[in-house]
This record gives structure tokens, sequence and C-alpha cells, in this order.
């Protein structure tokens, strides 16, 4: 006579599938959005390199100016190759420059005098970046 092993019923095993199911379905969600998030990080952190092209001194005289990166840095340096000044050309950005705020030092005590501007760089992600400048001590 044969003696039986204890097996898995099949409703054992439909059970153990159903939670593998529902643990594979919650690991692929959280790679979802890890992967959403990285990529907007990824997007966030290329258009902030891409706005520091934008930062030089001439920036605070194009309020309201929709600007190329090659518009501001031509004056800085010489772009000898076409594919550098092309890409240039297509990295624009809306630059808008608020009012200039003055910190001055409380009266009857020394210190240093400064000005800060805000640059705003309008884009699919917008960057606020400050331009400070000390006028005296």
């Amino acid at each position: 006579m044969k003696i039986l092993r204890p097996a898995f019923t099949i409703i054992e095993i439909l059970i153990s599938v159903i939670i593998i199911s529902f643990a594979i379905i919650f690991v692929l969600k959280i790679h979802s959005d890890n992967h959403e998030q990285i990529v907007y990080i990824t997007e966030r952190n290329k258009r902030s390199l891409q706005d520091s092209l934008f930062l030089t001194r001439d920036v605070l005289d194009h309020h309201k100016d929709n600007k190329s990166a090659y518009d501001l840095l031509e004056k800085e340096f010489r772009i000898k190759e076409l594919e550098s000044r092309e890409m240039l050309k297509k990295t624009v950005r809306d630059i808008f420059i608020p009012e200039e705020i003055k910190i001055e030092p409380p009266k009857d005590m020394p210190g240093p005098t400064a000005i800060i501007n805000e640059v705003l760089l309008k884009d699919k992600h917008s960057g606020v970046y400050y331009h400070f400048t000390i006028e005296s001590f």
C-alpha cells in the first residue's frame, strides 16, 4: 500500500499566488513612483545647469525679456563652433528682475550696505537666483 505524502491543496496554492501578486503590484507601484520622481529631479537638475548660462553680469539689464543663452554669452565668450552656438540658441528663458532690495545697517551702527537682486528664470522648471552686491563697509 502506498503512503500518501502531504501536499498543498489547490486553495493553498491560489492563496499564495494572490499574496505574491499583491506584493509584486505593490513593489511595481513604488518603483513607478520613484521613477517619476527620479525623472523630475534629473530634469530639474539639467535645467538648473542650463540656468547657470544665464547668470552673467548683464542679466540684470534684461527685465521681462525672452533671451537665449547665446544672446547673453556672446559678449562674454567667442563661440566659434556652430553646433555649440545652435545649442545655446535653443536654450531660452523668460527673465524677470523684481525691484532690488537695499539692506542697510541700523543708524548709529557701522556695517555693510548691500543690494540684493532677485533673478527669476521662467521655463518648464523655473528657477530663482540672487545677485548680491556689497556697496560699502
